[in-house]
Protein backbone atom coordinates (compact mmCIF):
# COMPACT_ATOMS: atom_id res chain seq x y z
CA UNK A 1 0.00 0.00 0.00
CA UNK A 2 1.29 3.52 -0.84
CA UNK A 3 2.23 5.75 1.86
CA UNK A 4 0.31 9.12 1.10
CA UNK A 5 3.16 11.32 2.73
CA UNK A 6 5.33 9.69 0.02
CA UNK A 7 3.31 10.00 -3.46
CA UNK A 8 5.11 13.23 -4.34
CA UNK A 9 8.58 12.00 -3.70
CA UNK A 10 7.56 8.73 -5.69
CA UNK A 11 5.91 10.45 -8.74
CA UNK A 12 8.79 12.88 -8.63
CA UNK A 13 10.96 9.54 -8.96
CA UNK A 14 9.26 7.49 -11.51
CA UNK A 15 8.61 11.03 -13.80
CA UNK A 16 12.92 11.45 -13.64
CA UNK A 17 12.91 7.88 -14.78
CA UNK A 18 10.55 8.29 -17.27
CA UNK A 19 12.18 11.30 -18.96
CA UNK A 20 15.71 9.52 -18.74
CA UNK A 21 13.79 6.58 -20.86
CA UNK A 22 12.05 8.68 -23.25
CA UNK A 23 15.45 10.21 -23.83
CA UNK A 24 17.52 7.21 -24.02
CA UNK A 25 15.72 4.11 -24.24
CA UNK A 26 14.65 1.93 -21.66
CA UNK A 27 17.01 -0.03 -19.93
CA UNK A 28 16.56 -2.23 -16.92
CA UNK A 29 19.83 -1.01 -14.87
CA UNK A 30 20.47 0.61 -11.57
CA UNK A 31 19.80 4.56 -11.52
CA UNK A 32 21.14 7.06 -8.72
CA UNK A 33 19.11 10.36 -8.73
CA UNK A 34 20.19 13.15 -6.77
CA UNK A 35 18.48 15.55 -4.34
CA UNK A 36 19.62 18.32 -2.21
CA UNK A 37 17.78 18.04 1.28
CA UNK A 38 16.29 21.58 0.42
CA UNK A 39 14.05 19.71 -2.78
CA UNK A 40 13.72 16.65 -0.76
CA UNK A 41 12.24 18.93 2.49
CA UNK A 42 9.79 20.56 -0.19
CA UNK A 43 8.65 17.31 -1.81
CA UNK A 44 7.84 15.64 1.27
CA UNK A 45 6.98 19.39 3.13
CA UNK A 46 8.77 18.60 5.88
CA UNK A 47 11.60 20.46 7.68
CA UNK A 48 14.55 17.99 8.40
CA UNK A 49 17.90 18.17 8.90
CA UNK A 50 20.65 15.51 7.10
CA UNK A 51 20.20 12.73 9.89
CA UNK A 52 15.97 13.51 10.03
CA UNK A 53 15.88 12.97 6.40
CA UNK A 54 18.28 9.68 5.96
CA UNK A 55 15.56 8.23 8.73
CA UNK A 56 13.02 9.81 6.67
CA UNK A 57 14.13 8.57 3.58
CA UNK A 58 14.31 4.98 5.50
CA UNK A 59 11.12 4.85 5.53
CA UNK A 60 10.16 5.98 2.31
CA UNK A 61 12.55 3.20 0.89
CA UNK A 62 10.29 0.54 2.79
CA UNK A 63 7.17 2.33 1.64
CA UNK A 64 8.14 1.60 -2.08
CA UNK A 65 10.17 -1.65 -2.14
CA UNK A 66 7.05 -3.34 -3.54
CA UNK A 67 7.02 -1.48 -6.64
CA UNK A 68 10.47 -0.31 -7.09
CA UNK A 69 12.25 -3.03 -5.42
CA UNK A 70 15.05 -2.43 -2.74
CA UNK A 71 16.12 1.24 -2.86
CA UNK A 72 19.28 2.43 -1.62
CA UNK A 73 19.77 5.89 0.30
CA UNK A 74 22.92 7.50 1.09
CA UNK A 75 24.02 10.99 1.34
CA UNK A 76 27.01 13.10 1.46
CA UNK A 77 26.78 16.35 3.53
CA UNK A 78 22.82 17.61 2.46
CA UNK A 79 22.78 15.38 -1.18
CA UNK A 80 21.23 12.68 -1.08
CA UNK A 81 21.49 9.90 -3.30
CA UNK A 82 18.72 7.54 -3.91
CA UNK A 83 19.48 4.49 -5.71
CA UNK A 84 17.25 2.79 -7.85
CA UNK A 85 17.48 -1.00 -8.69
CA UNK A 86 16.50 -2.41 -12.30
CA UNK A 87 13.42 -3.15 -10.86
CA UNK A 88 12.61 0.54 -10.55
CA UNK A 89 13.31 1.16 -14.33
CA UNK A 90 11.20 -1.73 -15.16
CA UNK A 91 8.19 -0.73 -12.55
CA UNK A 92 8.14 2.53 -14.71
CA UNK A 93 8.39 1.22 -18.05
CA UNK A 94 5.58 -1.15 -17.77
CA UNK A 95 3.35 1.26 -15.38
CA UNK A 96 3.47 4.61 -17.69
CA UNK A 97 1.96 5.76 -20.79
CA UNK A 98 4.35 5.53 -23.80
CA UNK A 99 2.54 8.65 -24.87
CA UNK A 100 1.78 12.27 -24.09
CA UNK A 101 3.26 15.45 -23.17
CA UNK A 102 6.70 14.57 -22.01
CA UNK A 103 7.04 12.49 -25.04
CA UNK A 104 5.79 15.55 -27.20
CA UNK A 105 8.09 17.82 -25.55
CA UNK A 106 11.09 15.98 -25.87
CA UNK A 107 10.56 15.56 -29.50
CA UNK A 108 10.67 18.97 -30.23
CA UNK A 109 13.38 19.72 -28.17
CA UNK A 110 15.55 17.22 -29.12
CA UNK A 111 15.68 18.63 -32.93
CA UNK A 112 18.12 21.08 -34.41
CA UNK A 113 16.82 24.70 -34.83
CA UNK A 114 13.83 23.99 -32.85
CA UNK A 115 11.55 27.49 -31.61
CA UNK A 116 10.29 28.38 -28.86
CA UNK A 117 6.68 28.85 -30.97
CA UNK A 118 7.04 25.34 -31.55
CA UNK A 119 7.54 24.31 -27.44
CA UNK A 120 4.17 26.33 -27.27
CA UNK A 121 2.20 24.20 -29.43
CA UNK A 122 3.40 21.47 -27.76
CA UNK A 123 2.03 22.56 -24.60
CA UNK A 124 -1.04 24.23 -26.13
CA UNK A 125 -1.87 20.95 -27.81
CA UNK A 126 -2.52 20.42 -23.92
CA UNK A 127 -4.41 22.78 -22.41
CA UNK A 128 -5.37 26.22 -22.67
CA UNK A 129 -4.38 27.57 -20.08
CA UNK A 130 -0.16 27.54 -20.59
CA UNK A 131 1.79 30.66 -19.04
CA UNK A 132 5.09 31.55 -20.48
CA UNK A 133 7.32 33.87 -18.97
CA UNK A 134 10.37 35.64 -20.25
CA UNK A 135 13.32 34.95 -17.62
CA UNK A 136 16.18 37.15 -17.69
CA UNK A 137 18.62 34.62 -15.95
CA UNK A 138 22.17 33.63 -17.32
CA UNK A 139 20.74 29.74 -17.44
CA UNK A 140 17.40 30.56 -19.02
CA UNK A 141 15.43 32.82 -21.55
CA UNK A 142 11.56 31.63 -20.91
CA UNK A 143 9.50 29.72 -18.41
CA UNK A 144 6.54 27.74 -19.57
CA UNK A 145 4.29 25.93 -17.36
CA UNK A 146 0.27 24.97 -17.13
CA UNK A 147 -1.57 27.47 -15.22
CA UNK A 148 -4.24 24.56 -13.46
CA UNK A 149 -1.09 21.97 -13.44
CA UNK A 150 -2.41 19.90 -15.95
CA UNK A 151 -1.52 17.99 -17.84
CA UNK A 152 1.68 18.45 -15.96
CA UNK A 153 2.56 20.50 -12.44
CA UNK A 154 6.00 20.81 -13.22
CA UNK A 155 7.68 24.30 -14.67
CA UNK A 156 10.00 23.80 -17.88
CA UNK A 157 12.70 26.80 -18.13
CA UNK A 158 14.19 26.52 -21.66
CA UNK A 159 17.35 28.34 -22.93
CA UNK A 160 18.42 29.04 -26.64
CA UNK A 161 21.95 27.27 -27.13
CA UNK A 162 23.17 27.34 -31.10
CA UNK A 163 21.15 25.31 -32.72
CA UNK A 164 19.49 23.91 -29.51
CA UNK A 165 16.82 24.43 -27.14
CA UNK A 166 17.90 23.31 -23.89
CA UNK A 167 15.26 22.64 -21.23
CA UNK A 168 15.37 22.16 -17.66
CA UNK A 169 12.32 21.18 -15.19
CA UNK A 170 11.83 22.04 -11.80
CA UNK A 171 9.22 21.28 -9.52
CA UNK A 172 6.68 24.64 -8.74
CA UNK A 173 8.34 24.27 -5.36
CA UNK A 174 11.82 24.21 -6.66
CA UNK A 175 11.68 26.79 -9.27
CA UNK A 176 9.99 29.25 -6.12
CA UNK A 177 12.95 28.47 -3.99
CA UNK A 178 15.35 29.06 -6.86
CA UNK A 179 13.72 31.92 -8.61
CA UNK A 180 11.88 33.73 -5.50
CA UNK A 181 8.54 33.82 -7.59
Amino acid sequence: MKNDKFLKLEKNICKVVKEEQIKLGYQSETIRLYYPLESLNLLLSMDCNTEEMRQVLGEFAKSVCPRLGEVQISHRGERFCICLPPEAADYVNENTPKEGFLYDLIAVVGTHYATMSQVEEVFGKYSAGVCRERMDTEDFDELLYFEDGVPDEDYYCFKTEGEHLIYHRFTKEDYQALFGK
